[in-house]
């Protein structure tokens, strides 16, 4: 294949998520299910950093959840769209499977080992009564286990750890506690969780998601819990193992700070929608949608005038209710300065059009201010 050909590893097409069905997959108690995401659409590709970003309540989360199917069960189902996986896209192999519809047997077999999760509290994470080396060297016995249930039916067996001893097991897990920063290793390797920090925590959970070598690790908030100067550092040591073993990462993440430092491209979320996606850097230095716009203006500058520093006004919609048109309208001050032709189109049943940066094919967004200019003042 042509190097000019890039392939993503993942491809989310028109995901939507709905809650409220019991266990035979019906509405539960005659109630219409609440879709909480609406068609989300992007692609992530080998070795990449690719943030989701948006407001608490935007449904990024369930997004990355649904990925995997790990959504709270019976309440919530995937009710329209695709997951394609595909474990070839560095070496060009365009076979992919639908982690939205092939069997839960078979995605076990997935999870973890070829798509990792790190999650935002590493305590919940991690067994207190059992010490860090027993926990990262059950990652080898799981990861082994799923390699051969995948070998029985299928030649590919993608990110299959080495079958070593123990001793070169332990080996690995030491070169990796090194790669992520770790000085006193014998001591790290005999704690019980409680005895280490919450940033200590955090990488040890990024060495576990980074031994099986996935093709994938799904970052949800990985540091919310951590205090800022923490925070640089598990995001650094993250991006810094994640592009030596060619791992791409989703970090799902409502600080566009850490979005411009660490990301390469970027999906802004809004109500359940994708609203802007691109580069990271034409994204942050040129955004297109009113809501990216907004997140970026309420960011302090660290010597800059904190009277500047704006805030969106109102908060996310619940879920029951998300408008037809534009979820963005009610808080947007281009619609609410445009004139009456893009205010009765910013509020209609009419999904916003998808409009592209000047001589771009990869910065998008969805907005009827872009198509609709307002009144020259």
């Amino acid at each position: 294949m042509s190097e000019s050909v890039r392939l993503p590893v993942l491809s989310v097409k028109s995901l939507s998520v709905a809650f409220g069905f019991d266990k035979n997959g019906t509405p539960r108690d005659g109630i219409p299910p609440l879709q909480v995401t609406d068609k989300v659409s992007f692609d992530i590709y080998p070795g990449e950093f690719f943030a989701l970003v948006g407001e608490s309540g935007c449904g990024k989360s369930v997004t990355a959840m649904g990925i995997l199917r790990l959504l709270p069960q019976p309440s919530a189902r995937i009710v329209d769209g695709s997951v394609l996986y595909r474990s070839g896209a560095a070496e060009g192999n365009d076979a992919s499977l639908d982690l939205a519809k092939i069997p839960l047997a078979d995605l076990q077999k997935i999870r973890g080992s070829e798509i990792a999760c790190i999650f935002q509290e590493p305590m919940q994470a991690l067994n207190p009564v059992v010490t860090i080396k027993k926990q990262l060297l059950e990652v080898f016995r799981y990861s082994q286990r799923s390699s051969d249930s995948r070998s029985k039916h299928s030649s590919d067996c993608h990110s299959r750890l080495d079958r070593g001893s123990p001793s070169d097991n332990l080996a690995a897990i030491r070169e990796m506690l090194t790669l992520a920063g770790f000085k006193d290793i014998n001591r790290v390797l005999d704690a019980y969780p409680h005895e280490l920090s919450g940033g200590m925590l955090q990488r040890v959970c990024i060495v576990m998601a980074l031994l099986p070598k996935p093709k994938i690790i799904i970052a949800d908030e990985p540091t919310t819990a951590l205090d800022v100067t923490v925070q640089a550092q598990v995001l650094a040591v993250l991006k810094d193992m994640a592009g030596r073993t060619g791992t791409a990462v989703l970090l799902i993440t409502h600080n566009m700070g850490i979005v411009s430092q660490y990301a390469d491209r970027v999906a802004v979320m809004y109500a359940g929608r994708i609203v802007e996606t691109g580069p990271v850097r034409d994204v942050i230095d040129a955004p297109m949608h009113p809501y990216t716009q907004g997140l970026l203006a309420a960011i302090p500058e660290s010597h800059g005038d904190m009277r500047t520093m704006k805030s969106i006004p109102g908060s996310v919609p619940h879920p029951r209710d998300f408008a037809l048109g534009c979820r963005f309208a009610d808080r947007c001050e281009r619609c609410a300065s445009g004139n009456a032709e893009l205010q009765a189109m910013c509020r209609s049943a009419q999904v916003p059009p998808r409009v592209f940066a000047d001589n771009s094919t990869q910065h998008e967004t969805n907005c009827f201010g872009m198509v609709i200019p307002r009144p020259v003042s």
